[in-house]
C-alpha cells in the first residue's frame, strides 16, 4: 500500500498555477526526491500534503487513508529553515520536540548520536554553525519514530563538507527503511541519495520512476584519437545510422549508440581504416543530461 498518493492535486495563487494536475504515488521504503528549479511546484507540493496549504482541486491520501493527528504523529517534516529557542541547547530543544508531539518518555541520545551532536548537545542552539543546526533539525524530525520524513532542501547553504555529512545522515535514516520525501533543485544530491525521482517542472511532472529508469537512456560513448586520425573518425562516425548525437572537441568525440549496438565495434570499424584509438569509454548518462533534456521543452 502506498505511503502517499496524490490525484490531480493542483493549487493555484491567482492565475499562477503552482501545482497542476499532479499524480504520484510514493512506496514505503522508497527515497522520493522532487527535482526541479526553483518555482516549479516542490515546496507547494509538500505544504499541501502536509496540510499547511489547502488545494484548489484533486486530492491525496496517506497510509490507508486515513486523517486526523493519528496520520500527523506518523510523519516528521523539516521545512525552510529549521527554528529552535537560540538559548537552549540540544537536548532542551528536542525535549520540548518531544513535549509538542505528547512522548512521555523521550531518550535524545540516539537521535545526538546519528546526527554527530553528542559532544555538542550542551551548547546552546545559537553558537551552533549551519550544519549542525540543519543536523539538529533532522534529530528532531525523527522525534516519536515518525515512518516518513518531508525534507524541503535539507542541504541548501551548506557548504560542501556539511552537504556531505548530511547526505550520510540521510543514508543511515533510509537505510532503518523509513520513507523519505526529499525536495531539492540539486542535481547531484538527488541522484546520489534518491532511489526515486519525479521531475516537475511549472507544476507539472514532467517524469517519475526509479532513479535507474530515468537514467536508463543510451550511454554516451567517448573516443579520443590523434589529430590526423580525428578528421578520419568523424567522418566515419558521421556515415554510420547506428552513431548518435555526434560531436567534437578538437580531437574528443562522444557520440550515443543506438540499441544492440557496443563501443567495440566502433573500436574494430577504426581500426579496419587504420585509426588508432587512445581512448575509448563508455558511461550512462548522468541525471543532469536527463534533467535538461527533460525540461528543455
Amino acid at each position: 500500500m502506498p505511503v502517499l498518493t496524490t490525484h490531480a492535486l493542483t493549487k493555484h495563487y491567482g492565475r499562477v498555477a503552482a501545482l497542476n494536475g499532479l499524480d504520484l504515488s510514493i512506496e514505503p521504503g522508497q527515497v522520493f526526491g522532487l527535482l526541479g528549479p526553483n518555482g516549479s511546484g516542490k515546496t507547494t507540493f509538500l505544504g499541501t500534503v502536509l496540510e499547511v496549504l489547502r488545494p484548489t482541486s484533486g486530492s491525496f491520501t496517506w497510509f490507508d487513508g486515513t486523517a486526523g493527528p493519528c496520520v500527523r504523529r506518523r510523519i516528521g517534516a523539516l521545512l525552510e529553515t529549521p527554528n529552535f529557542y537560540p538559548y537552549l541547547d540540544a537536548d532542551q530543544n528536542l525535549a520540548l520536540v518531544a513535549t509538542i508531539k505528547g512522548l512521555s518518555r523521550f531518550d535524545a541520545d540516539p537521535l545526538l548520536e546519528l546526527v554527530q551532536l553528542k559532544d555538542r548537545r550542551r551548547s546552546p542552539f545559537k553558537t551552533y554553525s549551519l550544519g549542525m543546526k540543519q543536523r539538529l533539525a533532522l534529530a528532531s524530525c525523527l522525534v516519536g519514530d515518525p515512518d516518513v520524513l518531508i525534507l524541503d532542501e535539507p542541504t541548501n547553504g551548506l557548504d560542501p563538507e556539511g552537504m556531505i555529512e548530511v547526505r550520510r545522515i540521510l543514508q543511515k535514516i533510509a537505510a532503518q527503511g523509513k520513507t523519505i520525501l526529499l525536495a531539492s533543485h540539486i542535481l547531484d544530491e538527488v541522484e546520489k541519495i534518491c532511489s526515486h525521482v519525479a521531475i516537475l517542472k511549472h507544476g507539472r511532472c514532467l517524469a517519475s520512476g526509479a532513479v535507474g529508469s530515468i537514467l536508463g537512456g543510451r550511454p554516451v560513448v567517448e573516443a579520443v584519437t590523434n589529430e590526423a586520425g580525428a578528421d578520419k573518425l568523424h567522418q566515419l562516425l558521421a556515415g554510420l545510422p547506428f552513431v548518435l548525437n555526434l560531436s567534437r572537441q578538437g580531437v574528443r568525440l562522444t557520440f550515443e549508440l543506438a540499441e544492440g549496438h557496443l563501443p567495440g565495434e566502433i573500436n574494430r570499424l577504426a581500426f579496419e581504416q587504420g585509426i588508432t584509438l587512445d581512448h575509448l569509454t563508455s558511461k550512462s548518462r548522468s541525471l543532469e543530461a536527463e534533467f535538461l533534456e527533460i525540461t528543455r521543452s
